[in-house]
């Protein structure tokens, strides 16, 4: 069989995770689903938020994504977005000093 341009789909089995958040942090969440609906117009409860805000400071923690970079089992377990964008474009971003 030949080698098709679409990799092989990643797990989309949705995993249930509860956890426990100061007072602060929840306020901190609730205003940013605030400004969120301001911003964009639509009304997105927090738990929907949070796996995107998750998702989004992982793709952005320089260290982080160094790191999975060194280790590719733990990069493709990690299966981010991100991860797998770029460990496909090479990572273009500029190096670090």
């Amino acid at each position: 069989m030949g080698d098709l341009k679409l990799e092989k789909l990643p797990d989309r089995t949705p995993v249930k995770l509860t956890i426990t958040i100061t007072p602060s942090l929840n306020r901190a969440l609730q205003a940013y689903a605030e400004l969120y609906r301001e911003t964009y117009g639509q009304t997105e409860p927090v738990p929907e938020l949070i796996p995107f805000m998750l998702e989004s400071f992982l793709a952005s923690d320089r260290s982080y994504t160094k790191a999975l970079k060194n280790r590719p089992a733990e990069a493709m377990r990690a299966g981010t977005r991100a991860t797998r964008q770029k460990q496909r474009l090479g990572d273009a971003s500029p190096p670090e000093s």
